[in-house]
């Protein structure tokens, strides 16, 4: 036996993986929660977007792109109330429907990890270069492609180094986020004082999704604004270095949701009330402004501190990318602790009590994925990232099954159970299932996206291609004999003890 497996072996043995226990508390949780869906970096990227879509009816679409994330999270949380593994998805799928679905939803979160990595370290690299001088060096691929790979790799490290480390640079991050979020909202809401005709008057109606003239359209800007809740799963990654693993990380979860609906409707609503949704000047509808609503607004709702909106923006996606590493790293961690990837994935460091390996491959891929795509076409990188949506839905939609599933024996042996273990995870699961379907139908249009691909469009070709490549890599470990106990379910099934101490 390596000293790589006697490492494994002993972690396993002892009843954990090795990492560091109890380091973690509800606010710490929540806090990484709210970071990994970067609340300002999400709305500002998306909001036109959806204005385009669902027109007045954005806050009842950001409502309702909250409901099936919400019953997702009830789902995150009963299982992880019995299974508290930093695995996650891949854990409880394997458990609930055996190795091949648990590998699966496993590399969906390992591609959806490593491919957001690059969007999210462009908007951090783009947005600090803005601040410096007269921000012209940000028009230079080379300088932010290049700013973005150091940010890629300071982020691995601080996530290598401890994941106290990591919480407390969370805490700054964050801290800095809302100082902005509040500041710009009651710059806008003092404004709106001095110039309440300039947007629109506030109505009930923008919450009731029936009022929309363009069912279609409000449709696409539920799916649009659906995945800019997502990143609250990362607390159950963390699970086993959170105190009270059973309870605290769930908890955490549902409140950084929680949090991430009031942030955005009442940056909506305000938004809204400001500029109006209309398609010319700063119009939230204008297509030339949708990818930043909120640039063009920082000098009237913050004078000559219009800066910290911008830099807020750049420290939302800087502190994701870290966020992003923490799950990534510990699922693969998981996988092969149980052997559903080589055994050096499982290694932990004994000084820091982070994950190892996995860690420094979740860097790595997302290093060479970012610069890679970047050097081929910016376009293939943006449509790239786009696609995430199909594995993110994927995974989401598989746990919330497996929480039926994993529970089948005492799903009506209470109210509760019925409601929280049934009714709610099949809600959701079903509702994420119509996610994956109607986003890939769309994602096959030509005209999707910026690229096509053999007739297609590239968004397409690049989410399911990602999949389809997990299903060949799956494939290829299933021939090692490292694999077999994995794959014959006998390393991980639904007998298996959980390896995660208790206190």
């Amino acid at each position: 036996m390596t000293s790589t497996q006697q490492r494994t072996s002993s972690h396993a043995q002892s009843g954990s993986k090795g990492l560091a226990a109890g380091k973690l508390g509800l606010l710490q949780s929540t806090v990484i929660g709210l970071a990994s869906s970067a609340p300002l970096y999400s709305l500002a990227a998306t909001l036109g977007f959806i204005v385009m879509a669902a027109g007045a009816q954005t806050p009842a679409a950001l409502i309702v792109a909250f409901i099936p994330m919400c019953l997702t999270a009830f789902a995150y949380r009963e299982l992880n109330t019995a299974i508290p593994d930093s695995g996650t998805a891949f854990t409880w799928a394997a458990k609930a429907f055996g190795p091949k679905t648990g590998w699966m939803s496993g590399w969906a979160v390992m591609v959806a990890g490593v491919i957001v990595m690059s969007s999210q370290t462009e908007v951090a690299s783009k947005y600090l270069l803005l601040l410096i001088g007269d921000g012209s060096i940000a028009d230079s691929k080379v300088l932010v492609t290049a700013f973005g790979a150091l940010i890629i790799i300071v982020m691995t490290w601080i996530s290598y180094r401890d994941v106290e480390t990591g919480a407390i640079t969370q805490y700054l991050l964050m801290a800095l986020q809302y100082v902005a979020i509040i500041a710009f909202s009651i710059g806008l809401y003092l404004a709106l004082q001095t110039m309440p005709t300039l947007g629109l008057e506030f109505s009930w109606e923008w919450f009731n999704p029936f009022a929309s003239e363009n069912p279609v359209g409000f449709v696409q800007g539920v799916l649009i604004a659906i995945f800019i809740y997502w990143g609250w799963d990362t607390c159950l990654a963390l699970a086993e270095e959170t105190k009270n693993p059973r309870r605290t990380p769930g908890l955490a979860a549902l409140l950084s949701t929680v949090m991430l609906l009031v942030t955005y409707i009442g940056m909506t609503v305000l938004t809204m009330m400001f500029v109006g949704i209309g398609e010319s000047g700063r119009g939230l509808g204008n297509p030339e402004g949708a990818d930043d609503v909120f640039f063009a607004l920082r000098l009237d709702a913050m004078g000559s501190w219009g800066w910290l909106l911008v830099l807020a923006v750049a420290v939302s996606a800087l502190a994701t990318c870290q966020t992003t590493i923490l799950p990534t790293a510990r699922g693969t961690l998981s996988m092969g602790v149980y052997g559903a990837l080589p055994k050096r994935f499982g290694v932990v460091n004994e000084a820091y009590k982070t994950p190892t390996y996995s860690t420094l491959f979740t860097g790595s891929a997302s290093l060479v994925f970012y610069v890679g795509m970047t050097i081929i076409s910016g376009d293939i990188l943006a449509d790239t990232i786009e696609s995430t949506s199909l594995a993110v839905a994927l995974y989401y939609s598989i746990t919330s099954f497996a929480c039926i599933w994993y529970f089948r024996s005492s799903l009506t042996s209470s109210a509760r159970n019925f409601f929280f273990r049934l009714i709610m995870p099949l809600v959701g699961g079903l509702m994420m299932s119509g996610v994956f379907i109607f986003s890939a139908i769309s994602m096959m249009d030509p005209e999707y996206g910026t690229t096509t691909i053999l007739g297609i469009s590239g968004t397409f070709v690049m989410g399911v291609g990602s999949l389809a490549v997990g299903f060949v890599a799956m494939w290829l470990w299933s021939l090692r004999p490292d694999s077999r106990e994995y794959f014959a379910g006998r390393s991980l099934n639904r007998d298996t003890p959980v390896l995660v101490p208790e206190n």
